[in-house]
């Protein structure tokens, strides 16, 4: 019984608006990092931390949180799509264990995700079925959101649940840091979108999904050159909130309302939910040590771009 965890934001503008070269090798550098100490530590489960884009979850049902049985990338911003390797005995004994420790989380045996949950796959393993993995949606875009403390409460029930496992555990949160890409809110779309948004977008056409991208790529572009036309990326907070998880205070996050994070980082920060999760369940293993940590506030993809990683500051000498 051991684990590691590894936070990293994604992003799906990679390859269409990039930042220059020497920040690409520097995000380059990070992730080849991370995936080497990945497969130094070479995990036999992935429990994985990710949001929805209103690729996979929509109104018709909006759960706070969902444990997938089985699950299917789209293949959104080019990202590798196809099944992902879900052990179903594992998920469904999480999805009990989760409600027995009194948190609500929703299941789904045909889990649809998008680059939250493919990109992290593709980057820090590999491919999305290389390790058996465990998809986690925390919702993060569409209100009402969880709350912090439920992310935490969330995480810590798993995290006690993989302890039961006797495997080699890694954690991944995927999502954040500050950001506010264009994303649609149900209460200011016209009735079209809102039908899409209630579940009609599931399937989209392929012209549609393409538009859709190019108002991203668009919207990625303007805010290079007008840090105004979006909300904008808040370093300060970033760094406080790297602070807080490589510290382990993670409960001094339950006080944020989701109001106030949407007004001081972006109302796509909420994706850093993902990070207190996975933090929270690798602190069921004992008090833990962060290293690997980087950050960088990256305009071109919408972005207060950061990783952290971290591992229990105890073995048992068993597995030694």
């Amino acid at each position: 019984m051991s684990a590691f965890l590894q936070c990293l934001s994604h992003t799906p503008l990679v390859g269409y608006v990039d930042p220059a070269q020497a920040v690409l090798d520097e995000v380059d550098g990070v992730i080849a990092r991370a995936r080497a100490e990945i497969e130094a530590f070479d995990p036999e489960l992935v429990f994985l931390f990710a949001p929805d884009h209103y690729n996979g979850f929509f109104y018709d049902v909006m759960p706070s949180f969902c444990i997938g049985m089985a699950a299917r990338a789209i293949g959104d911003f080019d990202t590798a799509a196809g099944a992902l390797d879900v052990p179903q005995a594992l998920a469904e004994g999480c999805a009990d264990a989760v409600l027995a420790a009194g948190v609500d989380a929703a299941v789904s045996y045909c889990m649809q995700v998008d680059h939250g949950f493919a990109q992290p796959l593709e980057l820090l393993l590999g491919d999305l079925d290389r390790c058996p993995v465990i998809p986690v949606f925390v919702n993060s875009v569409a209100v009402p959101l969880p709350s912090f403390q439920r992310a935490r409460l969330f995480g810590e029930a798993i995290g006690r649940y993989a302890r039961t496992l006797n495997k080699r555990v890694l954690f991944i949160g995927s999502g954040g840091l500050s950001h506010q890409p264009p994303v649609p809110e149900l209460a200011k779309v016209d009735a079209r979108m809102a039908d899409r948004l209630m579940g009609s977008g599931r399937d989209l056409p392929a012209d549609e999904r393409d538009a859709r991208q190019q108002r991203v790529i668009q919207a990625a572009r303007r805010f290079v050159e007008d840090q105004d036309s979006l909300h904008p990326l808040n370093p300060v907070w970033d760094q406080q909130f790297l602070d807080a998880l490589a510290d382990n205070r993670l409960a001094e996050l339950d006080g944020l309302g989701n109001a106030e994070l949407s007004a001081l980082a972006g109302k796509s920060t909420h994706e850093v939910k993902t990070w207190v999760a996975a933090f929270a369940a690798l602190s069921a293993f004992g008090p833990y040590h962060a290293s690997g940590r980087y950050y960088r506030p990256i305009p071109e993809w919408i972005a207060g771009f950061g990783a952290l990683a971290a591992r229990p500051a105890f073995t048992d000498p068993k597995e030694a």
